[in-house]
């Protein structure tokens, strides 16, 4: 079981975020781990929190580039690793300390798993005010094609990421992780999902993930679909019964809201009438 897993940490802009992130690593209960902190040209003192880490304990070490966006981060830190199994965890993000110790024996018995993942919990300040669950099954890339269910912190193999060329370094408007599910979980396996709660994400007001689904969810969304094009036509009544129910869902979202645009319009025309009604009943 003594395999050596590598954490990758990409940090950009966070570095008030990082201590905490990393003493989840350090806090394991496995302890056969190393951690490739990434800073990605960011402008903070990523690199001051950072030296302070891998002064405290060799198997944390640094790397400093120019920006190249999440997937450019990841792949840098993924290409100079020594693991064999990899584990992303943004800076924000914590482990629970007995993340790897649970996670890393089920991806040696699972030889046909292609993605270790668990249930999370959402959290704002800190994991002690929870504010949402994902719990995701297992599945196969089948159960990927219309909505990421793993969270970039899963665990898989280095081999997997070199057979995929890596992160989608065009992506940097977001989903670059469920691209990368979909890349390797098709590879003819599955993913398996462990049934505790191993990872806290953090909720931000404002963050990459709220930005992607914000303004670049479909741009993002059919980029994967014509990259996966084969998935999505084997799969093709599934996806055409999914495409049109998004479209009515949508219809009726715009109904509603035009709707409700005619009513306050009509207040507003109608609210001098009121108001000389009741004048006319003093």
């Amino acid at each position: 079981m003594s395999k050596l897993v590598s954490i990758i940490v990409p940090c950009y802009k966070q570095a008030h975020f990082l201590e905490e992130s990393l003493g989840s690593v350090m806090n394991q209960t496995y302890n056969n781990w190393e951690c490739i902190i990434v800073n990605d040209g960011s402008p903070d003192e990523t690199d001051r929190v950072a030296l302070k880490w891998t002064a405290k304990d060799e198997r944390f070490k640094y790397l400093e580039q120019k920006n190249k966006g999440l997937s450019g981060a990841r792949n840098a830190g993924i290409e100079i690793c020594e693991g064999e199994y990899i584990l992303p965890l943004d800076a924000d993000d914590i482990l629970d300390k007995e993340y790897l110790k649970i996670i890393v024996p089920e991806i040696l018995k699972q030889p046909e798993a292609a993605v270790i993942s668990c249930y999370t919990k959402f959290f704002q300040g800190n994991t002690n005010t929870i504010v949402g669950e994902l719990k995701p099954e297992n599945g196969t890339v089948t159960s990927l094609l219309y909505q990421n269910q793993l969270v970039a912190t899963s665990l898989f193999r280095k081999a997997s990421w070199k057979q995929v060329g890596g992160y989608d370094e065009t992506m940097k408007k977001g989903f670059e992780d469920w691209d990368f599910w979909i890349s390797i979980v098709k590879l003819n396996k599955n993913y398996i999902v462990i049934p505790k709660y191993l990872f806290f994400y953090r909720k931000a007001k404002t963050s990459m993930l709220a930005d992607t689904i914000g303004n670049h969810f479909e741009d993002n969304k059919e980029y994967i679909v014509k990259k996966h094009a084969s998935l999505y036509i084997e799969d093709f009544d599934n996806f055409v019964s999914v495409m049109f129910y998004n479209i009515r869902t949508h219809r009726a979202s715009e109904m509603r809201l035009k709707n409700n645009k005619f009513l306050k319009f009509s207040r507003i025309l109608l609210k001098p009438i009121d108001i000389l009604k009741n004048s006319l009943k003093r």
